[in-house]
């Protein structure tokens, strides 16, 4: 959310998301170096898109715990992809809707083509030549990714489940951009889609099934006598991670491997959070979904005052307005009916 709202804005560093270039990378190196008031923002505007493998590694563990480890019988392939594609739109169709009507009565509207229509509705837009100019509002790409993902665990990986089937896709997928260096067209292809997300969903089907590859269970603190102390292998995974993240970004080859280092990170983020902190957070958790189809309607009203100067206060009224309208959303899609597998 905040992401999508700080890479708008003029003088922000943008991201390496679905291609690489070295500029964006040495201009935020730059900046880090010299630091103003508007780092934060630089940070979040480059880093903050890598929340979709942290969804992706999500949707492998709980398809995992739910479809192979709980105690549902084996479904067929079309009720899967039916109750799955039912469980998505049920929250796609709330912000679309919403979205569409804003969007024609505001200044630059954006204006579909009824293949991107039907495109954006059966959640494969993805695979349209320049999905960067189809799919609109820009953050629902996220799901096509996830109902291909979803189709693809299914049919190869669900009916597969050695480890070497998921490590062998991994790579396959790797090499597979590492080929595409020179050829930023066919890439952001490629990572617009299923391809691009191999790495963390399969990280998280590989963290269900072997649940050591990965610290996501343990306990968040350690007891000596009556002294109750951090988990320091957590605090180490995080530093790690977090140094990774920025070396590994600095150049190409190794660019396509920091979402495995972004899972563990927020792993032991999470790990080491205070209470405090946690629950605010499981709050957030709760409304994360209406958030994430909300935040493009605010945006769209918000950032264009703000664009240039005042950019912290466009950021908190972003903020404020995203959250109160993603609570309202929220209890709008629990009003609809929930799919039945």
């Amino acid at each position: 959310m905040l992401h999508n709202y700080c890479h708008w804005l003029r003088g922000i560093v943008r991201e390496n998301e679905y291609t690489w270039q070295q500029f964006k990378f040495d201009e935020l190196w730059r900046l880090t170096l010299n630091p103003d008031e508007q780092l934060p923002m630089h940070l979040v505007s480059f880093f903050g898109h890598y929340g979709v493998p942290v969804f992706l590694f999500l949707s492998g563990y709980g398809l995992v715990k739910k479809y192979e480890q709980g105690k549902l019988p084996e479904v067929g392939l079309w009720r899967f992809v039916r109750y799955n594609y039912l469980k998505l739109f049920r929250i796609f169709i709330v912000g679309f809707v919403a979205f569409i009507l804003l969007d024609a009565i505001t200044p630059g509207m954006h204006r579909y083509t009824w293949t991107a229509v039907v495109g954006m509705l059966g959640m494969f837009a993805n695979l349209f030549e320049d999905p960067s100019h189809v799919v609109w509002p820009g953050p629902y790409w996220y799901f096509s990714i996830t109902l291909q993902l979803y189709i693809f665990y299914r049919l190869v990986l669900y009916r597969w489940r050695h480890w070497g089937v998921v490590a062998g896709m991994i790579v396959l997928c790797w090499l597979w951009q590492l080929s595409c260096q020179d050829d930023a067209v066919l890439l952001e292809r490629l990572r617009y889609n299923l391809i691009g997300g191999v790495l963390p969903f399969g990280l998280g089907l590989l963290a269900a099934r072997i649940p050591t590859i990965i610290p996501t269970l343990g306990t968040k603190h350690s007891h000596v006598g009556n002294k109750i102390f951090p988990n320091w292998e957590y605090i180490i995974a995080l530093l790690l991670a977090v140094a990774l993240i920025v070396a590994l970004s600095s150049n190409f080859q190794g660019w396509l491997w920091v979402p495995a280092f972004i899972v563990v990170g927020t792993i032991a983020l999470v790990k080491v959070m205070p209470e405090w902190m946690l629950s605010y957070s499981v709050w957030v958790g709760g409304i994360s979904s209406a958030i994430f189809v909300a935040h493009p309607l605010v945006r769209k009203i918000i950032v264009r005052p703000y664009i240039y100067d005042d950019m912290y206060a466009g950021l908190l009224l972003y903020v404020v307005a995203t959250l109160f309208l993603s609570w309202l959303f929220k209890k709008l899609i629990d009003q609809l009916p929930s799919p039945k597998l």
